[in-house]
């Protein structure tokens, strides 16, 4: 595998774990995940860490666009949310799937090839 489809996979499984993450969070919670309680909160800082490392693109795009409707950002704004969500997600591909390599040889197993 290439460079350009290691990234692109590391995307899509920084993508589908931050869209698992906030949906569960959302269906436990019955609220739009946000940076708002009961997500973040500074009595519960580990649980506010851990739910922002996963859903945090998730989180920010949300709030981008409610702030966006309100009219409180710009486009321009926006836009920079939305790269800074991406990156975010591809970055917590990369955690996931190191996370992952290292469950795998921590239990034995090998990789092939």
């Amino acid at each position: 595998m290439g460079p350009l489809e290691l990234t692109l996979f590391a995307f899509a499984v920084g993508l589908t774990a931050c869209g698992l993450a906030g949906s569960a969070m959302e269906l436990a919670s019955g609220r739009k995940v946000a940076f708002t309680e009961p997500y973040v909160s500074p009595s519960h800082v580990l649980r506010s860490l851990l739910a922002t490392a996963c859903a945090g693109p998730f989180m920010l795009v949300n709030d981008a666009i409610d702030a966006r409707r309100q009219h409180r950002i710009s486009t321009l704004a926006l836009m920079s949310c939305g790269c800074t969500a991406i990156a975010w997600t591809l970055a917590l591909g990369v955690v996931v799937l190191a996370i992952a390599s290292w469950m795998v040889r921590l239990l034995g197993s090998e990789m092939p090839g």
